[in-house]
């Protein structure tokens, strides 16, 4: 059996990314992303990456509540490592930046693991498919852009092979929100699909029901959270009438927060976000939560996480993709692009999660060092 070593250091550090233009979902105005990473050092002489949405609140739990609580400990221990940390920070919060800390640090050991065996991560999870299903996801409301140029974006995105497109709404009235959605579905034409992404945007079952009413004429594979992400009934509701799919839990967390939205049939597709739920160990067991229920999995964002955990998974059908790095801009931060062909994404080969950071754009957009 193939030692894999203990854990010698654990140490986070937080980033914050600009974003180029004043951008906008349904409620929020985004002018920057705040990350928080991972390095976990091991005995073996590699180090494990991860990270997470969270900035310093994250940060600060990974330094002074995660951290101690590893040193020495051994590698292969990640999954009882796990539980002892949840049930630990149970005391500071059961999601939010707490269950994101526990995230980026689950991704670390599991980064580091893959390559103490040098295995590609997915190929350490279980293989099941490659290349993975990837769609185009952009349309947001960017200053300075109107119709013309949310046309020539997702016409770059057929050009370019995908066959599904997701686009924003709710950040402008529905009549507004439907000339953007016929103008889309006419670049696209009949054969490519199209979602839509409401992030939360209706505040009650009614208003997001007459709202979806209105998109349902231009072919829409699903709308994403319509509403609060604590209104599973909301959710149930809409998804039971309604022609259109729903998909909801891009930031649910942990295997307990799922089980009302899988077990009531509050969404059609599930969305777990690895970076949220509480990292790959847990969005494992949600994975195969839905599985027994034969709902699918489209994890948010994250392409390059992602893709290891959508090809180990027989209920995995789509990753979510950007082609540029003007809104997930993580994607700086990286040596290398993960590689996407015609709507497929393709598993790294190199061990781990194929990830290798760039020092020099750490230092210029870090607003700490390595602790």
């Amino acid at each position: 059996m193939t030692d894999l070593g203990g854990i010698q250091s654990v140490e986070a550090r937080t980033i914050i990314v600009p974003l180029d233009r004043m951008t906008r979902i349904a409620r929020r105005a985004l002018r920057e992303r705040e990350y928080t990473f991972v390095r976990v050092h091991g005995t073996s002489g590699e180090v494990g990456i991860g990270f997470t949405v969270g900035g310093a609140p994250a940060t600060t739990v990974v330094r002074e509540w995660i951290a101690p609580r590893l040193y020495s400990r051994k590698v292969a221990q990640s999954e009882g490592l796990w539980e002892e940390l949840y049930h630990d920070l149970l005391l500071i919060g059961r999601r939010g930046v707490a269950i994101r800390a526990l995230s980026a640090v689950d991704i670390a050991l599991w980064d580091l693991k893959a390559k103490v065996l040098g295995l590609p991560l997915a190929h350490l999870l279980g293989i099941f498919g490659d290349p993975v299903p990837a769609y185009a996801s952009g349309g947001y409301y960017i200053e300075g852009s109107g119709l013309q140029e949310l046309e020539r974006e997702v016409a770059s995105y057929a050009e370019s092979g995908f066959d599904a497109v997701k686009i924003k709404v709710g950040g402008v009235s529905v009549a507004e929100d439907v000339k953007r959605v016929r103008a889309v579905r006419r670049t696209l034409g009949e054969d490519i699909k199209l979602m839509l992404d409401a992030n939360n945007c209706w505040r009650d079952y009614q208003s997001a029901l007459r709202a979806i009413r209105c998109f349902e004429e231009f072919d829409i594979e699903w709308i994403e959270e319509p509403l609060s992400p604590d209104d599973v009934d909301g959710h149930r509701r809409l998804a039971e009438m309604l022609g259109t799919a729903v998909a909801t839990g891009e930031i649910e967390a942990t295997r307990w927060g799922f089980l009302p939205l899988i077990r009531d049939r509050a969404a059609d597709v599930i969305q777990a976000d690895a970076t949220v739920v509480g990292g790959i160990t847990e969005w494992r067991k949600i994975a195969a939560t839905a599985s027994s229920f034969d709902v699918p999995v489209a994890p948010h964002w994250f392409a390059d996480l992602h893709v290891h955990c959508v090809a180990s998974i027989p209920n995995g059908i789509w990753i979510e993709y950007f082609t540029d790095t003007s809104i997930l801009n993580i994607m700086k931060l990286f040596e290398q692009s993960l590689r996407v062909e015609r709507g497929f994404a393709y598993v790294p080969t190199e061990p781990g999660l194929g990830i290798a950071l760039k020092a020099q754009e750490l230092d210029r957009y870090a607003s700490d060092g390595w602790a």
